[in-house]
């Protein structure tokens, strides 16, 4: 089978993924088989291509928004059946015997193994996946609109949970790729008007499409002050000037699994009960319950269709903020 290999980090402009021709796996105990459809590229894959993120071991397969249809079932699966649609999430295994996953923190398990940096990933023609951590998908969300759900939608659902985010508040966006027009989606059916703070006109004006209530730069002053805010944007600056826009009581929500340093910062900027709090990864419960609320509400992701072997410029579009919404590999 085709796959995707970082073997030496470098900036994604040198090509650092390399096509390489390795045999299709065989499920082992507890493991299903993925014919793999489509795959979500996300800021993480171009963290691990570019050494932001340092997996165990080289080479890796990137890639943790899988779509594929299961083709053949590990000793032990019974929950499962050969043909299924299913998704395969950023989190891979959590031991489920630790004081974090017995208070279902899951995604704080140390012992926690994540798709595409742990185990190979979905940039792949084949891929194995736990059975326990794979997430059956709505019939009413067809491969390319699933695939950027599966972490960009889910991170973004529990940066809104983690915010404490509630129905009608003012909910500002600080940069905005394919969690944030996600986040906006579900924002909106909750009543929130959404303020959302970019560099990108492009993507100011992609905001105010799915209706953003207002849009700026992060310098920029909005009309009101913010109940809630979310940081995507992995630099560090951001977030002094995020704070200095949420009223007191508030809470800042920082999504990102890599981010440049935080500057020192007044400490009236936090003054007032304010809250400051990480986002690190995130529970097959959210997952479950995201996916549930997408069909539901009906998020629409906008996409950019990839063929497989375009995926460097894929990437290199994503760094360079080339594109609206989430980039999308086509595989199958």
């Amino acid at each position: 089978m085709r796959v995707w290999q970082v073997t030496h980090a470098g900036p994604i402009e040198s090509h650092p993924l390399h096509l390489a021709e390795i045999p299709i796996p065989q499920p082992g105990p507890g493991q299903v088989l993925l014919r793999v459809r489509v795959c979500g590229i996300c800021h993480t894959d171009l963290h691990i291509a570019e050494g932001d993120l340092i997996p165990p071991a080289y080479p890796v397969v990137p890639g943790h928004q899988v779509v594929g249809e299961i083709v053949a079932l590990g000793e032990g699966v019974s929950n499962l059946i050969i043909g299924q649609r299913v998704g395969v999430p950023w989190l891979h295994q959590a031991c489920g015997a630790c004081e974090f996953c017995q208070r279902g923190e899951e995604n704080l398990c140390p012992s926690a193994r994540f798709t595409g940096l742990h185990v190979p990933g979905g940039f792949a023609e084949y891929l194995l996946a736990d059975a326990n951590f794979v997430l059956p998908l709505p019939e009413s969300l067809n491969d390319v609109e699933a695939a950027p759900l599966l972490c960009a939608g889910i991170i973004g659902y529990r940066s809104l949970r983690k915010a404490e985010v509630q129905p009608g508040e003012r909910l500002g966006l600080f940069g905005f790729g394919a969690s944030a027009h996600l986040v906006l989606q579900v924002a909106r059916y909750w009543g929130c008007d959404v303020y959302v703070f970019t560099r990108s006109e492009a993507h100011r004006q992609h905001a105010l499409e799915l209706g953003a209530t207002w849009a700026g730069r992060a310098e920029d002053t909005p009309p009101h002050l913010l109940d809630r805010a979310i940081t995507f944007a992995p630099v560090g600056e951001i977030i002094p000037l995020a704070l200095a826009k949420l009223r007191p009581g508030g809470t800042l929500a920082i999504n990102a699994v890599h981010l440049t340093p935080i500057p020192s910062f007044e400490y009236p900027l936090i003054y007032g009960e304010r809250t400051l709090r990480s986002v690190a990864n995130a529970t097959r419960q959210d997952g479950r319950e995201f996916l549930h609320l997408a069909a539901q509400i009906p998020i629409r992701p906008t996409v950019t269709l990839y063929p497989f072997d375009a995926l460097n410029q894929a990437l290199a579009d994503l760094k360079h903020s080339r594109l609206n919404g989430q980039a999308v590999l086509h595989v199958e």
